[in-house]
């Protein structure tokens, strides 16, 4: 069990700070303004209009709104750090917080290479700050229920199908989104939207990916920006998951399907609607078990709760650096056409952080 360092909520709330005021950044700040025990303190973007509208939102003074992210963690009396900036900023923002001694919360993916990621985790080995991601379907309780039953259970899972699909035509045919944008995506729809469910795979099935093997169409002739994909992921187990991402087709779905002894777990998402889950037993009858969605937590609340009650948090740097390798595994199969042994090309002297 990690010793984390603990804020007594009695002397005052957690004190953070976000950084990149997007879309997802004023959705992450709406989150701090309701939770409990904290309260958001500071803002930073380089967009002035952005970062003064959100100001306005949230309910920060001019005088806490920062253009440079340095200068508030510098000059901003704080807690912990909230990061909700494009991809390729993640990992230099998440070292300047640690630096600080702040606690951090980051939106997904943890980096966009997997040595980067590789050194953000071993740096948060030796902290007792905590470090949480953004991959929200670890507070869903239909993926925490599979979670329960699969990783956690008596039968390992033995077949898995996957697929999301998303609507980014616009990008591809603009490609003036910082999407399109090497250093501030890292990649194209699988890194940003897919995975997400090979997150949910791996934490739902704790199991240990061991191979790769993927084809990916790509939109541009540096084959950096993937359209589509099939990826056929191997467990150390002996366990199969094939999954499909896209994003050129009109709306969103997403279906993760986990067979093993006893029947299956089916999770479901239509656009951005909650994603709900059942289960079918040995017998191939379905059940709707009650899950209470309405209860669940929101990243900041899951986030300060760890921070306060100095415990693991639900998304671990860990997990999203499991994500990573296998995303990144993806891509490099489907750019030489070889499959992918994980232990060959990501050791990093902790066999633990793929098993």
């Amino acid at each position: 069990m990690r010793d984390y360092d603990m804020v007594d909520p009695s002397e005052s709330p957690l004190r953070v700070g976000l950084v990149g005021l997007g879309s997802l950044g004023v959705r992450l700040g709406r989150q701090f303004e309701t939770a409990p025990n904290a309260e958001l303190v500071a803002l930073a973007d380089i967009n002035e209009p952005n970062l003064a509208d959100a100001g306005r939102e949230l309910d920060v003074p001019q005088s806490a709104q920062y253009a440079d992210y340095e200068t508030m963690l510098n000059e901003a009396t704080l807690d912990a750090a909230a990061i909700a900036t494009p991809n390729g900023l993640h990992y230099e923002q998440i070292l300047a917080a640690l630096d600080r001694d702040l606690h951090v919360l980051c939106e997904k993916p943890l980096a966009t290479a997997v040595d980067d990621a590789a050194e953000l985790y071993q740096r948060e080995q030796e902290t007792d700050r905590v470090v949480m991601l953004g991959y929200q379907r670890h507070l869903n309780p239909a993926f925490i229920m599979a979670r329960e039953r699969l990783a956690t259970g008596d039968n390992d899972p033995t077949s898995i199908t996957a697929e999301i699909t998303h609507d980014w035509r616009s990008y591809y045919e603009t490609m003036d989104d910082w999407r399109m944008d090497p250093e501030l995506s890292g990649g194209g729809h699988l890194l940003n939207v897919g995975s997400h469910v090979l997150d949910a795979i791996l934490w739902v099935t704790g199991l240990t990916p061991t191979s790769v093997d993927a084809t990916v169409e790509f939109h541009d002739d540096d084959q950096y920006f993937d359209t589509q994909s099939s990826i056929t992921i191997e467990f150390a187990n002996g366990a199969l998951a094939t999954v499909s991402d896209t994003g050129i087709v009109a709306c969103t779905r997403e279906h993760i399907h986990i067979w093993d002894d006893d029947g299956a777990v089916y999770l479901e998402g239509r656009e951005w609607d909650e994603r709900t889950g059942y289960t079918i037993d040995a017998e191939g009858t379905e059940h709707d078990p009650y899950l209470d969605y309405h209860g669940r937590r929101t990243k900041a609340e899951a986030f300060t709760e760890s921070v306060l009650e100095g415990t693991e948090p639900p998304i671990s740097v860990r997990d999203a650096f499991r994500t990573l390798v296998v995303t990144m595994a993806a891509y490099e199969s489907g750019r030489t056409g070889d499959r992918i042994e994980l232990a060959d090309r990501y050791a990093f002297g902790d066999d633990a952080l793929l098993g």
